[in-house]
């Protein structure tokens, strides 16, 4: 059976699997994405934010910490939806359950619009672009992750399962739907090359001022090995957008 979207987290062991890899010491997300996200994020302080894809809110807890005005975060998953609620609660943040692609954008109505390791699963890009363009505010901001192209050219590699230390590269320049075996299921990504991603941003209206593979850094990494295994190839690819006068 193939998930797509969001499906795969209302899989009860796949979800509670899925929370203990994404939070453990050794996450990629948190030494490697995460940081290189906020680097491109800059101050929020003020700032109205949308979150594409939330999942449990860890990042919107962090945005208001950090000061911006409100958060909402949207999400297509019952089970993320929950945990973000809880995780939201008394905080100036709320979550809405729905698909990125049934989500009403209101116009020019957020600041920053964020979204981390979420665009890969969307097979029409094109059409949530144009709507995440139309809900920014003048000279607002798009910043966002997505699985780097190289991994979405590999899923053959991870079949084997467990730490790799090399990953065979096909069908690059071959644009559309892949299956990735994760977590003992079998979920859909769709794979685009950067070069895609950039012109279906500037197609939408963006300018693209900040792009980053996320190089690891050694002082997030308390093991040196785990450092070195993660230099070898890039994880994630983010663009920081501007919506300019």
């Amino acid at each position: 059976m193939e998930f797509e979207g969001s499906a795969v987290y209302e899989n009860k062991d796949f979800y509670e699997n899925y929370m203990k890899r994404r939070h453990r010491d050794e996450s990629p997300n948190a030494l490697i994405e995460t940081p290189a996200l906020l680097d491109l994020l800059g101050s929020v302080e003020g700032g109205d934010i949308l979150d594409l894809g939330c999942g449990d809110a860890t990042l919107g807890t962090m945005l208001l910490d950090f000061g911006c005005q409100s958060y909402l975060g949207i999400d297509g998953s019952d089970n993320m939806c929950e945990r973000a609620n809880l995780k939201l609660d008394g905080l100036n943040g709320r979550v809405v359950h729905s698909s990125l692609q049934a989500f009403h954008y209101p116009k020019e109505s957020y600041d920053i619009v964020v979204s981390q390791l979420v665009l890969h699963y969307i097979e029409n890009l094109d059409d949530l672009l144009n709507d995440v363009f139309q809900s920014i505010k003048e000279n607002g901001r798009f910043v966002f992750s997505v699985q780097h192209p190289l991994l979405t050219a590999s899923f053959k590699s991870m079949e084997a399962g467990g730490k790799r230390s090399n990953w065979i590269v096909d069908d690059y320049f071959v644009s559309g739907k892949r299956v990735e075996p994760w977590i003992g299921e079998k979920v859909v990504k769709y794979h685009r090359t950067i070069e895609e991603y950039f012109k279906k941003l500037q197609r939408a209206g963006f300018v693209i001022e900040g792009i980053r593979e996320a190089t690891p850094n050694e002082e997030n990494f308390a093991d040196k090995e785990e450092y070195e295994r993660r230099r070898k190839i890039p994880l994630f690819l983010l663009f920081s957008c501007v919506k300019k006068a």
